[in-house]
């Protein structure tokens, strides 16, 4: 027998943490080797300008000193500049110092074999009053040098001064910065490398090790299904927020726009069926009630990579929830009918056994008041209601409360045309109101009663329900409504109201579907009172 095991999605290729890897480290890479090419280039530019400032400021100070102008003067320049000029080199460390004739003749070298040659190199700038900077090759080879003029007092050029670092200075500078600019850069790869590692080790972790594919086919089927699916869907965090809602359950909710990111309190749900959603503990098949509809919540803990959370499902119960309440109705009529059936043959016993003790006047009698008044009420009702669902409604009603010892009596007054407004939402409303009455009247003394009465004046449909039972405190008006309020306890001794309390709830939600209003009075003999504006079907006449 084959072992079943539990698959994940096929991997295609690459890992997508492993892509991002790789991915990290080559720009890594890039960046690195950009950082440390930038930096080997800025450290020799900054080696040039530091060596230029150097020689720049050792040619000033000498063009500036009376010394060098003096004994240019005096005819006696080498004998008393080359030893002065050689102690400020060594002290610089700087390559050369050359101090010149306006026709190049040396005055100083640090090879003394070159003095009374000519300086090999730019001049014409320094003669024309200027100091200036030139990498050139001279006798000590490549070399960034620097040349200026010397000024008599008459402001006239009287010799030329030029101080530089060879090439090799330079570069020895710059291989001494080397090493650090490629640390700098080791580490930083390093560091950078380890990053990389760990963030691709926890994106591996989170996606499972899936593909880059992979998971666009799994986006593209999450999406699929959360628009195909006709259930509604809702994921929330621990914290009461949405992460996740499809289309149906927006639908459901009436909810406009994405609710991802808000709490179910800042969505305008019904406290009841905010609280509901956002319960920890699971949850089966609870009917809970918007201001449109009838829901079938159930609810599931989740865990989630932000922690735990919780998966709910909705289901419209709406249309099943009326026409479980005509099917109600029927069956009530139907067992009323068959009451009526077994009456009628009791009463038809009696009629023929009066007429077998001969006495035919008082059976006639008999059985003839008993149509009468069944008659009478049949006849007012069909007469006053031209909408045959509230027509059966009322007589199946009348039937039952009759059954159960209860009254029902139909207010004279009573005139309904065609409405306009659902079968299923009239015998919500005036259905569930006459069965709270009937049970009402039941636990209230006798005579036990319910008056009913439907009008309607053109532009409302006006119900009103009352009955003789112990009626409602002031306190439970408020929460007469809520689903889940009732006056009375579970047929097995449970406390009042499991399991109950939503006929009167339903009501409110039908009524406030067409725009209308239902209110109660408290007191004993309690009494509802609905008002709904009619929409008259084309074609219909009142």
């Amino acid at each position: 027998m084959p072992i079943l095991t539990r698959r994940g999605p096929a991997r295609t290729g690459t890992s997508l943490a492993r892509q991002l890897l790789w991915l990290q480290a080559l720009v890594l890479l890039a960046v690195v080797t950009t950082a440390t090419v930038v930096a080997y280039l800025d450290a020799r530019a900054a080696l040039e300008r530091a060596a230029a400032q150097r020689t720049t400021a050792v040619v000033e100070s000498l063009a500036d000193s009376p010394l060098v102008a003096d004994a240019v003067a005096a005819g006696d320049a080498t004998a008393v500049l080359q030893p002065v000029v050689e102690q400020v080199r060594a002290d610089t460390g700087l390559s050369f110092i050359t101090v010149m004739a306006p026709d190049r003749t040396r005055f100083t070298h640090p090879d003394p074999a070159q003095i009374g040659r000519p300086f090999v190199g730019t001049v014409a700038p320094a003669l024309a009053g200027e100091t200036f900077t030139e990498t050139y090759t001279g006798t000590l080879g490549p070399s960034l040098r620097t040349t200026g003029p010397v000024f008599d007092a008459d402001g006239d050029v009287v010799a030329l001064v030029s101080a530089g670092l060879t090439v090799d200075v330079v570069g020895a500078d710059l291989a001494a910065a080397v090493p650090g600019i490629l640390g700098t850069a080791a580490v930083t790869l390093a560091v950078g490398g380890l990053g990389s590692w760990a963030i691709s080790r926890r994106l591996r972790r989170q996606t499972g090790g899936l593909d880059a594919g992979t998971m666009a086919a799994l986006l593209e089927h999450h999406e699929a299904v959360l628009h195909a699916v006709r259930e509604g869907l809702l994921l929330l965090d621990r914290d009461g927020r949405v992460t996740l809602a499809n289309d149906e359950g927006r639908r459901l909710l009436g909810l406009d726009g994405d609710p991802a990111g808000r709490r179910l309190d800042e969505l305008g749900l019904p406290p009841e069926l905010a609280a509901a959603l956002g319960a920890a503990e699971r949850g089966v098949d609870e009917v809970h009630l918007t201001d449109t509809r009838v829901l079938l919540v159930n609810r599931s803990p989740a865990r989630s990579p932000g922690g735990a959370g919780s998966v709910v499902t909705l289901r419209d119960h709406t249309e099943l929830q009326a026409l479980t309440g005509e099917r109600d109705s029927v069956r009530a009529f139907a067992e009323s009918l068959r009451a009526q059936a077994h009456e009628a043959a009791n009463r038809l016993h009696a009629t023929v056994s009066l007429v077998e003790l001969g006495r035919s006047q008082e059976a006639v009698e008999f059985a003839t008041a008993q149509l009468a008044t069944a008659q009478e009420l049949t006849d007012r009702v069909v007469g006053a209601v031209e909408e045959p669902v509230l027509a059966a409604l009322l007589l199946g009603k009348a039937a039952t409360a009759a059954e159960r010892g209860v009254r029902l009596e139909v207010d004279p007054d009573t005139s309904v045309g065609v409405t306009g407004i659902p079968g299923g939402d009239l015998v919500t409303v005036v259905g569930n109101l006459l069965d709270n009455a009937i049970d009402a009247a039941l636990a209230g003394e006798p005579p036990r009663e319910v008056q009913v009465g439907v009008w309607d004046d053109g532009d409302r449909l006006e119900v009103r329900v009352e009955d003789s039972g112990p009626g409602l405190a002031e306190e439970d008006v408020e929460r007469v409504f809520r689903r889940g309020w009732s006056t009375k306890a579970d047929p097995d001794g449970a406390p009042a109201g499991l399991g109950r309390g939503l006929g009167l709830a339903l009501v409110q939600q039908a009524v406030r579907r067409h725009g209308g209003t239902v209110t109660v009075r408290p007191g004993p003999g309690a009494e509802f009172r609905v008002s709904i504006p009619l929409s008259v079907p084309a074609g219909a006449s009142r």
